[in-house]
């Protein structure tokens, strides 16, 4: 299936590691030229090794939340003629903040990774993308956006996510402009959240997913990359403002898509 965007520029923020990493590997497939993001050189070195030999890659090795670095992001995409096509917003979490009733300078920091900095970069792009008649935007959020599973700061700034992503969707729509949410369930990542409870209780793990995984396992990376991937294409071209969930049957909601 020829997806159409090879030598389309992509920006994916928080691509050092699982997701995000999955994401630059499934679009440096379709020979799209990459800027990869994390706080992480080490991890930005690395898949910059595995990937530059396939397609153009270029490393932003900044916090996105630092208030500075959007500035830093767009001199840098300018000066190297690297102005998105594609925007990945991976950059998310929950920070350890899972107090129910925490400061509203927590509450800030989960709202700040989670929900500004994409409004923060789309806001600068998004008029490029307007000029050339062309754009794909893709958010991941999360399941715990559409129903009661993490945090209540984490839960509200995903939510927020995808009404954003669906209201947005249907301004920039008439330019070509495609703006999507992606919803993943849990999902199985080298020293992640899952990873790392396994070592530590496998029993509790195995019991999570034989109560809650419909498909009796964890999802991959690559599970979510290949449908952001295609939600990067034209064919995604009728895709307005829809929030895709990718959650091997672990939500338990009903709800519809206009």
């Amino acid at each position: 299936m020829d997806l159409n965007i090879q030598n389309k520029i992509a920006l994916i923020t928080a691509s050092g590691r699982g997701i995000g990493k999955a994401i630059a590997r499934s679009l440096a497939r379709e020979n799209a030229k990459l800027v990869i993001n994390s706080r992480s050189i080490e991890d930005l070195n690395n898949l910059y090794e595995e990937l530059a030999p396939k397609t153009h890659v270029e490393i932003f090795c900044e916090d996105l939340t630092d208030s500075k670095s959007l500035k830093k992001l767009m001199k840098f995409l300018i000066n190297k003629d690297l102005i998105p096509d594609i925007l990945i917003h991976n950059l998310g979490g929950n920070l350890g903040i899972t107090d129910p009733l925490c400061s509203i300078s927590e509450w800030h920091k989960v709202q700040r990774i989670n929900l500004e900095v994409p409004i923060e970069i789309n806001r600068e792009i998004i008029p490029y993308m307007q000029k050339k008649k062309w754009g794909r935007i893709c958010h991941i959020s999360s399941i715990s956006g559409l129903e009661n599973q993490g945090p209540p700061s984490y839960c509200a700034a995903k939510a927020g996510l995808i009404a954003y992503a669906r209201s947005l969707g249907r301004y920039v729509a008439k330019d070509n402009i495609i703006i999507n949410s992606v919803l993943p369930g849990a999902i199985h990542t080298d020293n992640g959240y899952w990873d790392n409870l396994n070592k530590k209780d496998p029993e509790r793990v195995k019991n999570y997913l034989k109560e809650r995984m419909a498909i009796n396992r964890f999802g991959t990376p690559e599970e979510i990359s290949e449908v952001v991937t295609f939600l990067c294409s034209d064919l995604a071209s009728f895709c307005v403002g829809s929030a895709f969930l990718v959650d091997g049957g672990q939500g338990r909601v009903f709800f519809s898509q206009e």
